[in-house]
């Protein structure tokens, strides 16, 4: 394997690895072994000894030293990309349009849009009354409100129905706890109520007064609980109105488009239940719309006097079934879309003349038109082999006009408004991409690969059109295949890097993903799930095979469970690999999904198994990450984490490191870099996010030999 070791760059931190520990110390960080005690755990008659479960505790001192320690280990192996990070930082900045601002929608008497300043890191949350010319009232600013924090996230803003109160949600730890603020938009004045340890879920009913917000759990971080909160009245007093008893299910709230109903939604990986209440009966009882049941998915969509129901019943890809409110029992369904085995039901838009359904065929999002008045049919057109689309924001029941975004590997994400009547599409605003950029010096393809079980697998590729192929370039090779979440093919200013500096790009749809349809999701989880893998490794193998990569330069990326999937494949197939990137990498499954202390635990037996079970026990031991490390070569390696992360604890990918340095044979780098201020989604800021990409990039860049390209 072509590699290189930035070590050389790193030798005067005297970087000391204790042997059965793996500590990095920078400044003679010394912990005593007497104080770690390995972690023994014996299960279905088998003993897992973990010497790094000590690393658990982010309020034990000796724990955020050895973080801090790993860092500083990380800045000075990576000083000899220092240069190339500031130019890739300042590259991604100057292609991106700084003072941008979204396409205004129209809600009642106003048009609403976020905009940014230039030099400021959050979006500022406005409007304008009556037309785009009338003055711009600023409803939350993200800036101002940022001030002071190392760590800022703004989840939902909601304006009230008589649109004179804004409520939104603010995190400044990075746990996903959220303090709810409330501002009279009439007179500028922030209102009193504050409404602290919550969700970002909340929504308004019509009244113009009562919120109704959920709750988690403090240790696990279910979402669980839902409340109703009166405007000038205590929070301590706020009623709630929903628990949820099931520690395997979530819950939240939502409005429906056409604004008549409230909707708690309660849900786990394989059933739903949905409770709606009228929105101008908010004090009012919930009622349940379709009992849950094991293997049953459904959601719920309101037009005048009918539910409108996507439901798997009998139906693994989903079917589309209307019934009365107050009447939605299966004897009272009329089948609007019947199931199809070739195509995967997904969204819907209804409008009063027309309902507009996305669905999955042969991997690729479509839009199909419905005129209500049992008219023809037609889908819309969108032109590229490979692309993502998804329904912008459609307020309006009575309209005729849908809005969408859509993007393509090689175009900016776009806005559109297509007539439904007169099949007019409306360019509403495409994202500048600065610096030159033209979108016909690059070329995208997508490709099916046989996986080893016969399965036809898509790959998404794109790259400059004078780049080398025949083997003569370096890929980066990308996939998630967790959850049913299909990753599109999209565009990314900050891709274009990489691109011009000569690389290839490349999505692999992997099973456990849903582009194939359901089955394609089924395929990649519980027993299935090392399909997910495989099906990485033979995209890989074939991406060489048929010259988009070098097969001593390609690369590897993947986040959160996609970070999973990283570890299987450096455990699998260390020797395809130059290097890997994984992100918040969830790598330590069997661990986490023994604790159901942890977040995300329960609900989410029915992707992974229950691990109490010996036979899911047995098959998760078998591909987990951490489990699996083992005295061999492995790949370069960049980890990312953030301390305060509440979906993948930041302890996995630190015992992983730990656990990898300690038994891999390489000369290879292994680098941790953990956010210490943020969680999951790492930096909060936009100019934040440009940082850490510049230094995934450079990572890659330098391995590659390409750091001196400019």
């Amino acid at each position: 394997m072509k590699c290189r070791n930035l070590f050389a760059g790193a030798i005067a931190l005297l970087v000391i690895i204790q042997a059965d520990f793996a500590i990095a110390q920078t400044q003679r960080v010394e912990i005593p072994m007497a104080e770690i005690k390995p972690h023994n755990l014996t299960i279905h008659g088998h003993t897992r000894v973990d010497n790094y479960f000590w690393l658990r505790d982010r309020n034990d001192p000796k724990v955020i030293a050895y973080l801090k320690a790993e860092n500083e280990y990380t800045n000075a192996a990576m000083a000899p990309t220092e240069e190339l990070r500031a130019t890739l930082f300042e590259e991604i900045k100057g292609r991106i349009v700084q003072d941008d601002a979204t396409v205004p929608y129209q809600d009642g008497d106003y048009f609403y849009y976020r905009r940014f300043e230039d030099g400021k890191e959050y979006a500022i949350h406005a409007r304008k009354k009556g037309s785009l010319d009338a003055p711009e009232e600023i409803m939350v600013d993200g800036n101002a409100l940022a001030e002071g924090h190392d760590y800022f996230s703004l989840a939902l803003v909601r304006v009230s129905s008589g649109q004179n109160v804004v409520a939104f949600s603010v995190d400044t730890v990075g746990r996903r706890f959220h303090t709810i603020r409330f501002k009279d938009l009439e007179t500028g004045e922030m209102l009193d109520d504050k409404i602290l340890s919550t969700t970002e879920n909340l929504q308004w009913a019509n009244d113009n007064s009562t919120l109704f917000y959920a709750r988690q759990d403090p240790e696990t971080l279910r979402s669980y609980r839902i409340y109703r909160h009166r405007l000038g009245t205590d929070p301590a007093t706020d009623e709630l109105v929903y628990e949820e008893p099931d520690t395997e299910f979530s819950v939240n709230i939502s409005k429906t488009k056409s604004r008549a109903y409230l909707l708690i939604r309660s849900s786990h990986t394989l059933s739903t239940e949905y409770r709606y209440l009228s929105a101008d009966d908010p004090m009012g009882e919930f009622e349940v719309i379709l009992p849950r049941e094991r293997d049953h998915e459904y959601r719920v969509f309101h037009l005048g006097d009918d539910f409108y129901i996507r439901t798997n019943d009998s139906a693994q890809n989903f079917r589309l079934v209307k019934a009365p409110v107050g009447r939605s029992d299966r004897s009272h369904w009329e089948e609007v879309i019947a199931h199809r085995d070739d195509v995967l039901l997904g969204s819907l838009e209804v409008f009063r003349d027309y309902l507009v359904v996305s669905e999955r065929r042969d991997g690729l999002t479509h839009y199909r038109v419905m005129p209500r008045d049992g008219s023809a049919e037609h889908d819309v057109d969108f032109g590229e082999p490979a692309y993502r689309t998804y329904f912008e924001v459609n307020r309006d029941v009575e309209s005729k006009v849908l809005r969408y975004a859509f993007s393509s590997l090689t175009t900016p994400n776009s806005v559109f408004d297509y007539n439904l009547d007169t099949r007019e599409k409306t360019l509403l605003k495409q994202d500048k991409v600065l610096g030159g950029f033209s979108a016909d010096d690059y070329v995208a393809e997508r490709r099916f690969v046989t996986a080893r079980d016969g399965e036809r697998v898509p790959v998404s590729i794109v790259y400059r059109e004078d780049t080398p192929l025949e083997g003569a370039s370096p890929l980066l090779l990308y996939a998630y295949g967790s959850y049913g979440a299909s990753m599109d093919a999209y565009f990314d200013p900050m891709r274009v890097s990489l691109l011009d500096r000569g690389f290839v790009y490349a999505i692999a749809h992997v099973r456990g993903g849903q582009e194939m349809g359901r089955r394609w999701y089924n395929d990649g989880k519980l027993f299935n799930k090392k399909n997910t893998f495989t099906d990485f490794i033979d995209v890989g193998e074939f991406l060489i095979e048929e010259g988009y990569a070098d097969a001593g330069r390609l690369f590897a990326m993947g986040g959160s469970a996609g970070g999973l999937l990283m570890g299987a494949i450096t455990n699998m197939r260390p020797d395809l690999w130059n290097g890997v990137v994984a992100q918040v990498p969830f790598v330590d499954i069997v661990t986490t999904m023994l604790d159901e202390s942890i977040p995300l635990t329960t609900f989410e037996y029915d992707e992974w198994g229950n691990p109490n079970e010996e036979e899911y026990y047995r098959y998760m031991l078998s591909y987990s990450p951490y489990d699996q490390v083992e005295a061999k070569d492995y790949p370069n390696l960049l980890v990312t984490t953030g301390l305060q992360d509440s979906q993948v604890q930041f302890w996995e990918p630190a015992k992983w490191v730990a656990k990898l340095r300690a038994l891999k044979t390489d000369a290879n780098m292994i680098l941790l870099k953990t956010n210490m201020e943020a969680g999951h989604g790492g930096a909060s800021g936009r100019y934040g996010l440009y940082e850490e990409r510049a230094f995934d990039y450079a990572f890659l860049l330098y391995l590659a030999g390409l750091e001196d390209r400019a």
